[in-house]
């Protein structure tokens, strides 16, 4: 059996993290690894909800040494967290917040008090150990549980690197606005920070002064992995940006007009991802220069009257994708959207994304999505856009998208709200956006 090391491209004196703007090193990081491995109770799956990044981490790699299996759920509601005891009965919660988790067994996040212990040399870990279950977003229904192995995960690391070509950027310093517990996040603030020597930010820093500040007090190179939404509300901040090294952004669609003018304020080389929790990262793009995406390292697709099919290199077993995709070439593609979000209304086609992306470019429109309905009666299609967009009014949205949309497609209604239902991510759950439809609200209003 393969084992495979914790950490690698470390020097013995190297920053881990920044945390409250301190340097660790990974020497304190695997002797908290360790220690905190010995305080875990003996189970078999763990919920990490510790805030702090550089807390998930040694807890997430505390419970790999324990086998114990994180469970890495999109969300936190009650009734999923009803389902998360039913189906692992034996799992527990690591925090590090104030108080318990009110269902679950709660291990604090220790304060350590005692001495540091010698390091311990770097851990290996079976590459087919199951290290997490990972939950889909619930963005198109119920989330679903996808098993990720030790060495998937990292195999899936080294292609990001390679990639994107991090060999050039040694011990850079890696903020995310994501959270560790999505796909996104553990791979692109955790797995690629650990397996290529480079530095995580322990902090998410929410509103964008805060990521700006915290940003310019981390040394060069420096990165930001980021979301289309926490980009747009960055490049809104009308003081002067710091200067960046990389910028990674996923989780949806991005425009090019929004990639370029992130290129220009950051002055650095933008890259967005594409990949779903079931298959993780599957290709890149350079957004400013192609429409195409090419795929990782060994990461194949075919097609079938089913759709599209990913396998090879990092993804483990093969996966259907949920987008619309065009092969253009051996790993070469273009992505018009979810497949569940194709609309077609009196013989016309367009998508979810299409539309999305044309609300979204209005001036004055903060925030915007157009929702489809559930149509089980056999009622014509109604599309429902909602719209953040302060001092503007329903009517001159709608005004501005007679310009840019087919009649068919115009919202019957538009709403104007406060905010939308996002999560951590920047993804719009669907159950979500159904209380936010005027049948729903009536009914549990």
């Amino acid at each position: 059996m393969i084992d495979i090391p914790l950490v690698r491209a470390y020097t013995d004196d190297a920053v881990f993290a920044y945390r409250d703007r301190r340097p660790i090193g990974v020497d304190r990081f695997l002797r908290d690894v360790v220690q905190l491995a010995a305080l875990l109770p003996e189970r078999r799956y763990i919920l990490n909800l510790c805030a702090d990044r550089y807390h998930f981490v040694v807890g997430f790699f505390a419970a790999l040494l324990q086998r114990q299996i994180s469970l890495l759920p999109p969300n936190l509601t009650p009734d999923l967290v009803g389902q998360l005891r039913r189906c692992y009965s034996d799992v527990y919660c690591l925090t590090d917040a104030a108080s318990a988790h009110q269902s679950l067994e709660t291990v604090f996040y220790p304060a350590w008090s005692s001495p540091d212990p010698a390091v311990p040399p770097v851990p290996h870990i079976p590459a087919k150990q199951i290290a997490a279950i990972v939950f889909t977003s619930g963005s198109t229904g119920q989330p679903v549980p996808n098993e990720k192995s030790w060495g998937g995960l990292v195999r899936g690391a080294a292609s990001e690197l390679d990639r994107l070509g991090m060999q050039a950027y040694p011990g850079m310093a890696v903020l995310g606005t994501v959270p560790p517990q999505h796909m996104y996040g553990l791979e692109s603030t955790v797995l690629m920070v650990m397996q290529g020597g480079l530095a995580l930010h322990a902090g998410r820093p929410f509103y964008p002064a805060e990521i700006l500040a915290e940003l310019a007090a981390l040394p060069r190179p420096r990165c930001l992995v980021t979301t289309p939404i926490h980009l747009r509300a960055l490049l809104a901040e009308t003081t002067c940006l710091p200067q960046l090294d990389f910028l990674l952004c996923a989780t949806a669609p991005l425009s090019p007009q929004l990639a370029a003018a992130a290129e220009t304020r950051f002055d650095a080389p933008l890259y967005e991802i594409y990949g779903c929790t079931e298959a993780g990262q599957v290709a890149t793009r350079r957004t400013v220069d192609t429409v195409e995406w090419i795929a990782l390292p060994g990461v194949q697709l075919r097609q079938d009257k089913y759709g599209t099919w990913v396998n090879g290199g990092h993804v483990e077993t093969e996966v259907l994708l949920h987008d619309v995709i065009e092969l253009r070439g051996p790993g070469r593609f273009l992505l018009h959207g979810r497949t569940a979000d194709l609309v077609n209304i009196a013989g016309k086609r367009t998508s979810l994304e299409t539309l999305n992306y044309h609300l979204n470019s209005i001036t004055g429109v903060r925030d915007g999505v157009f929702v489809m309905p559930d149509q089980g009666d056999g009622a014509v299609t109604r599309l429902t856009a909602f719209v953040v967009a302060p001092g503007l009014t329903s009517e001159a949205v709608m005004n501005a998208l007679r310009q840019r949309v087919d009649a068919a497609f115009l919202p019957r209604p538009l709403r104007l709200v406060e905010s939308l239902p996002r999560n951590d991510t920047g993804k719009l759950p669907r159950q979500a956006l159904c209380l936010l439809l005027p049948e729903r609200a009536a009914k549990t209003g």
